[in-house]
């Protein structure tokens, strides 16, 4: 009896599926686990490949799937969609990802360990913060503009600006909404704290991490 040589596993949050291959890739397993059943399940297979698609989870799972001795590979969607065969469902993803993961052509995404996803948990933060804080900026400013008020462009000149017009008793702006504008300008300028924040860990991680310090080193770059 032929052994599995390729699995592709379709992630999800709670019901996966697995679809797995021989050498000759005759299907020799096609079958759907639960989350908590995953790995027990993983490890009752021989060595293999194991294909995924980048996406959430994806790196936790294949550093455990690594520690069973699996040749784990995660790529991206764009790799898997020429391979799908007949309408999109699990069943369907998890066949065309045991596909691809075995195609010479086929690029792969490098594993992450846990200390590269914690620093890219800040990066998405600060990112999320910073986005936050823009969409702020632009709703105060067109709602300012509903009264005739014309804030600054640019995000510095803008926040500069904000307090003297708040402040300001002659701009006819309506006592609620200098009181709720007010509001929305103390929001941003605690999300301007929090990037802060952000900004002093990213610096403080810079000067610890070897990677990073390395490429710091680089002229123009550091």
């Amino acid at each position: 009896m032929s052994l599995i040589k390729a699995v592709g596993i379709d992630l999800a949050k709670l019901v996966f599926s697995i679809h797995g291959v021989d050498e000759h890739s005759k299907c020799k397993l096609r079958k759907t686990i639960k989350r908590n059943n995953l790995l027990a399940e993983v490890a009752k297979l021989p060595l293999c490949i194991i294909g995924m698609e980048a996406c959430s989870g994806a790196h936790y799972w294949a550093r455990e799937f690594t520690k069973l001795g699996h040749d784990v590979r995660i790529m991206a969607c764009k790799f898997v969609i020429p391979y799908r065969q007949n309408e999109k469902n699990d069943a369907n993803d998890a066949e065309a990802i045991c596909e691809a993961v075995t195609r010479p052509k086929t690029r792969f995404v490098s594993i992450k360990s846990e200390e590269q996803q914690a620093v890219l948990c800040l990066h998405r933060i600060r990112q999320g913060a910073i986005k936050d804080r823009t969409a702020r900026i632009n709703r105060l400013r067109g709602l300012l503009a509903e009264f005739g008020i014309i804030m600054p462009k640019g995000r510095y000149p803008a926040q500069n600006a904000i307090a003297g017009i708040l402040e300001d008793g002659e701009n006819n702006l309506p006592f609620i909404a200098r009181e709720l504008l007010n509001d929305l300008w103390q929001s941003i300028k605690g999300l301007n704290d929090e990037i802060l924040k952000y900004d002093r860990k990213l610096h403080a991680l810079a000067n610890q991490l070897k990677d990073a310090k390395r490429l710091m080193s680089i002229p123009g770059i550091g």
